[in-house]
């Protein structure tokens, strides 16, 4: 089975990105921030998103699973429920930071995501692919862009969605993001010794697509 790694900070159109490259190529799109924001989603509704302790114990009380749609899209569930739209606000996407520093939330989505990689081609895009959950991946690509860029990207999602947010805010929520996802113990955001940089910051979303297909078609040679 062909792996792709995709990781980089909040932000970086690592998704969107991904999501399209998989669609051209056939592959079957792997969305694991999604993962940690479903476990976030759960914490936020029980109101334990701060306790550690309560989080570990809530684990097992939750089934967190991925499904697709007929045209690839990736769905996620929780309990049965599909919650794809409740997991992309500015709240659940600081919990999935915060989830994602806790060791046992880690371990429990771990397995989920290699068994869908051990048995499709695909592009799985998170903060540690290419470091702890698929080792093996080729190739291995970090996409980034500055926090400014991003921040925009970002901006510009929220208010098309009707939020009233303000520009600094959504970039204080940027560097703090990239601030507790590369400085936590546990698989902190970095890339690999043979991680293929590719910086959008400059790049449209179909020139970001065709340089990261141009990544994956040069690997295989």
């Amino acid at each position: 089975m062909i792996n792709v790694a995709i990781d980089g900070p909040a932000g970086a159109g690592k998704s969107t990105i991904a999501k399209a490259v998989a669609a051209k190529l056939g592959y079957i799109y792997v969305d694991t921030g999604a993962l940690y924001r479903t476990v976030a989603l759960s914490a936020a509704r029980k109101g334990i998103l701060d306790d550690t302790d309560k989080i570990i114990e809530m684990l097992g009380d939750i089934e967190v699973k991925l499904g697709f749609a007929d045209d690839g899209t990736q769905c996620v569930y929780l309990n049965g429920e599909e919650v794809s739209s409740f997991i992309r606000t500015p709240e659940i996407s600081m919990g999935a930071s915060k989830v994602s520093a806790i060791p046992e939330v880690r371990d429990f989505l771990l397995d989920l995501q290699r068994n869908i990689a051990r048995e499709n081609n695909v592009i799985m895009d998170g903060r540690d692919i290419a470091t702890v959950v698929l080792p093996h991946a080729n190739p291995k690509i970090f996409l980034t862009a500055t926090a400014e860029c991003r921040a925009k990207r970002r901006y510009k999602e929220l208010l098309e969605k009707g939020e009233s947010v303000r520009y600094e805010d959504v970039l204080a929520d940027v560097n703090q993001r990239d601030y507790q996802d590369s400085h936590r113990e546990i698989a902190p955001l970095k890339p690999t010794d043979v991680s293929i940089m590719a910086d959008t910051s400059d790049l449209e979303l179909e020139e970001s697509v065709e340089m990261v297909i141009n990544i994956i078609k040069e690997s295989m040679q």
